[in-house]
């Protein structure tokens, strides 16, 4: 099981240098692995089972191999002699453990898109959005690109954060490395069009499983955190905002297409008072997905501007909470 200290230096790791790419990264590793054995497993032309038993198959060899290679990992570490050893031993943990996390990644890309649309670049904004959304962005206005903006992000705080941070609490780095896999399989394979609706079948349930507890985890945590965000303002408008994203959380959150996804971003919609959802476009097609949330701020870009920097204030209290509800849980397992 990883330890309290080991987990705040991951993260005050992560917080540091985030994914970059001079860094050998397991998660790249996994895509890796994934691009390779669909290429071997994907039947040329077969039926709709073959398929499918195809996608079963690559999701199980997939998510055994990084526990498998993550706990392997850990027995070396755990076998190195001598102080010199403790120290290495320490460092490959941390680092494995700052990869399963993705906090700087998800701040720094969803800034990244609002300081553009801030300045005016909405060419340099819309493909900056493209790079951490699905959905066509060129066409998309300042107001669009920033509600897109606030739905990943609150979106991602459950899988790109908190679902990991959960699986290291209640099974150690194995587990949360076989969480990325899953993760990782859902985001490449786990699409619902013609080309992988039966071959990513298998991934796209797994990850519905996997981030059920971590999603709902996730909206409680951001109604807590709004609160906190509004209370140095004024105390009744945080107890607001805590009510509307709870209360929107239970009403909307299940409007979304994904059992999953709709409950942060629900939440969220609820603490900032912006409706998000709503028709979008994926491929030159039109999907007319639900609305989430209620307006209750005006619709101007200055409005939308400081909802989007709500949003970040948010979604950073979030990951500091999970955080410290994680290091008491392993702190408090440690006591004899």
């Amino acid at each position: 099981m990883i330890g309290p200290l080991q987990l705040i230096l991951a993260f005050l790791l992560d917080l540091a240098i985030g994914d970059p790419r001079w860094l050998p990264h397991p998660v790249r590793l996994i895509g890796k692995a994934i691009t390779t054995l669909e290429r071997y497993l994907r039947p040329s032309s077969a039926s709709q089972s073959a398929e499918r038993r195809a996608g079963v198959l690559l999701v199980f060899l997939i998510v055994l191999a990084s526990f498998l290679m993550t706990l392997l990992v850990l027995i070396i570490v755990w076998l190195l002699p001598g102080t010199a050893g403790t120290v290495i031993g320490m460092a490959i943990v941390v680092y494995f453990t700052a990869a399963t996390l993705a906090s700087r990644e998800l701040i720094t890309s969803a800034r990244s898109v609002i300081r553009e649309v801030s300045g005016g670049n909405l060419p340099e904004a819309r493909l900056s959005l493209g790079m951490i959304v699905g959905r066509d962005t060129d066409s998309l206005s300042a107001n669009q690109i920033l509600k897109a903006t606030m739905e990943t992000l609150s979106e991602n705080l459950s899988d790109g954060f908190i679902a990991p941070l959960f699986y290291l609490v209640i099974g150690g780095l194995p587990l949360a490395m076989a969480y990325k896999a899953t993760n990782t399989l859902d985001s490449m394979v786990g699409y619902k069009n013609d080309t992988y609706r039966h071959f990513g079948w298998a991934a796209a349930r797994l990850d519905d499983i996997a981030n059920y507890l971590p999603a709902r985890l996730t909206g409680v945590l951001i109604v807590v955190a709004a609160f906190l965000v509004m209370l140095y303002k004024d105390t009744l408008q945080a107890l607001a905002a805590a009510r509307y994203s709870f209360i929107t959380m239970l009403r909307d959150g299940r409007k979304h297409t994904s059992p999953n996804s709709g409950i942060p971003e629900a939440a969220m919609a609820g603490a900032i008072g912006i409706r998000m959802g709503g028709p979008a476009t994926y491929g030159g097609i039109e999907v007319d997905k639900p609305y989430i949330g209620e307006m209750r701020t005006g619709e101007t870009a200055e409005d939308y501007l400081a909802a989007s920097e709500k949003t970040i204030a948010i979604a950073k209290f979030t990951v500091f909470i999970g955080i410290c509800i994680a290091v008491f849980i392993l702190s408090v397992r440690r006591v004899p």
